[in-house]
């Protein structure tokens, strides 16, 4: 399978540069899995999709001030990207320009010394702290990173968070959460759809360009993620009880298909019977050949779940997201889901009916 096949033209003046005033005034394009169709709606339209029972699963991940800048004993300049902290005072990093980022190089970034101390793969640098604290420096130093094709400033910084951010961690936000206010969350709780949170600080793997030529030649930079013992209750309620799973974003999927295990009816935490719909239409999921039932299990770590067309799906029920870039893992990921010609197809129509893509653009609902 070839990356090229992931590709399509995009024109500069649709990709969005600001938020709307409102967060849930996106437009909202929706892709019939079944059947192929389109519809063009409004994200406030977005709870008629749904039904009471459906689980909604958005991230909860918050944005970290992920970009500082250190100064060089020569004077010059330094920007470092801070990825994940690998043990207190040390974190993984990307540098700018890397060639002032020579392992032993110390830079000053306020009252902290910053030393790299190793260059890995992918250009990632080794970066210690002292003192090691540096969620104060981040704090009052540090900058929110937005992606490189959003060219202006952004005059509201907490528009590039949702409006449920929790545990801070990431570097990218999970744009798909960006549409919800809390009075929409509020109608929906109120309509019978349930919400679990998952987490999942997207970095790396979230909007690291894909280089190879095949899509299998590609590996995905591991990412935190955490899915609690209560979420994932929730989760085998819900797919016990063939109710629809809606994530919120593809870094939602990847917590959620990433801890789904294929167990026997005693093994599965929530329930010691077949379910009465596995794989049904209600769900989405696949049944197991095997007999079992699909479940997912609570935990924290890393993932570098990478999902491209042949995946079998297992949790996913819905999939709510954004208009991806070219070429890229998350165009790949949402292909999976409803098939790369049906996927290219809707993007064409949403570029001819001029919706607004990426970060602060509109918004994609897969049923």
């Amino acid at each position: 399978m070839l990356v090229a096949d992931f590709d399509y033209n995009l024109p500069k003046e649709l990709i969005a540069q600001q938020p709307l005033v409102r967060r849930d005034a996106s437009r909202m394009l929706v892709l019939e899995r079944g059947t192929g169709r389109v519809h063009d709606a409004m994200f406030g339209d977005f709870g008629q999709w749904l039904k009471a029972g459906d689980l909604l699963v958005p991230n909860n991940t918050r944005v970290i001030p992920a970009r500082v800048f250190g100064k060089l004993p020569t004077g010059g300049t330094v920007e470092l990207l801070l990825l994940r902290q690998a043990e207190p005072g040390v974190w993984e990093a990307l540098s700018r320009p890397s060639r002032k980022a020579r392992p032993g190089t110390v830079l000053l970034i306020g009252s902290h010394r910053a030393t790299i101390v190793e260059r890995k793969l992918e250009g990632i640098r080794v970066v210690r702290f002292d003192p090691p604290d540096v969620s104060a420096l981040q704090q009052s130093l540090g900058e929110v990173a937005l992606p490189p094709y959003i060219r202006e400033k952004c005059g509201d910084y907490s528009r590039y968070q949702t409006v449920f951010a929790q545990v801070d961690g990431a570097i990218a936000a999970p744009t798909a959460g960006l549409h919800f206010t809390p009075e929409l969350l509020r109608a929906l709780g109120n309509a019978g759809v349930e919400t679990a949170f998952v987490t999942l600080h997207a970095g790396l793997g979230t909007f690291r360009p894909v280089k190879a030529e095949n899509v299998e030649e590609h590996t995905m930079h591991p990412e935190e993620f955490e899915l609690s013992e209560a979420a994932a209750n929730q989760v085998n309620r819900a797919l016990d009880e063939g109710r629809r799973v809606v994530c919120v974003g593809t870094t939602t999927v990847r917590v959620l298909e990433g801890q789904a295990r294929e167990l026997t009816n005693d093994e599965c935490r929530m329930s010691n019977v077949e379910r009465p719909n596995p794989g049904g239409p209600e769900s989405g999921v696949q049944s197991p050949e095997s007999g079992g039932v699909w479940c997912v299990r609570p935990g924290r770590g890393q993932t570098n779940l990478y999902i491209y067309p042949g995946y079998q799906w297992k949790v996913a029920g819905a999939l709510l997201t954004n208009f991806h870039l070219p070429k890229s893992t998350l165009l790949m990921l949402v292909s999976a889901f409803a098939g790369r010609e049906a996927v290219l197809a809707a993007y064409q129509h949403a570029i001819e009916q001029k919706y607004r893509f990426y970060s602060f653009g509109d918004a994609m609902l897969i049923v």
